[in-house]
């Protein structure tokens, strides 16, 4: 064997046991994401009452898939024009997409009145989607994106990913990776969308 490729393989273990004990570390302080709230959607509407007519028309679709993908959402995001937006981008197959939307869920709700929150469904199988939306409804609706538009405009590395978006329009800030906690997305939405 070559001395190069011994130093790769050793860099290559090397490179593995740093990320074993970095995942393992950070699991170590990491809480468990909330549960879903319990709430019936007449409680939920009710917590949401008075919100301003654009975000009132979100949370008249909420836990609805609209068809549309990037053009969809692009446009509703104009419509949104004076709000700050939150774009979750998730999907039913992804594992930390299906432990953080109870920590979307919940977000939305107790800022839903101030706070535009919408979803994009990527690359997913639509009755799956639907079917995790009835375990775990949001306040908001999704777009569906079949060949990751938005994933692919935003050049995200992964699912899930947020995209903030400031009372302007103007895109702020891109989060890649899950929310387990509520506190780091309301930090996020107030560094962010709300500045």
């Amino acid at each position: 064997m070559s001395a190069g490729r011994l130093a790769l393989g050793i860099g290559g273990i090397a490179l593995a046991v740093v990320l074993v004990l970095g995942i393992m570390q950070a699991s170590k302080g990491s809480k468990a994401p909330p549960p879903a709230t319990t709430l019936s959607a007449a409680e939920i509407s009710r917590r949401l009452d008075g919100a301003p007519p654009p975000l009132a028309a979100l949370h008249r679709q909420a836990n609805r898939i609209l068809p549309g993908a990037r053009k969809g959402l692009r446009s509703r995001l104009a419509a949104l024009h004076g709000h700050p937006a939150v774009v979750n981008i998730w999907a039913a197959w992804c594992g930390p997409c299906r432990a953080e939307m109870p920590v979307m869920q919940r977000v939305s709700l107790d800022m839903g009145k101030q706070v535009a929150f919408v979803g994009v469904d990527m690359k997913d199988n639509r009755e799956a989607a639907t079917t995790f939306l009835r375990k775990i409804p949001v306040t908001y609706p999704s777009y569906a994106d079949p060949s990751g538009q938005v994933y692919n405009a935003e050049k995200l590395v992964g699912v899930p990913s947020t995209l903030f978006y400031d009372a302007s329009g103007r895109q702020t800030f891109i989060h890649q990776g899950p929310y387990f906690q509520r506190a780091d997305l309301v930090a996020d939405i107030r560094k962010y969308a709300q500045q």
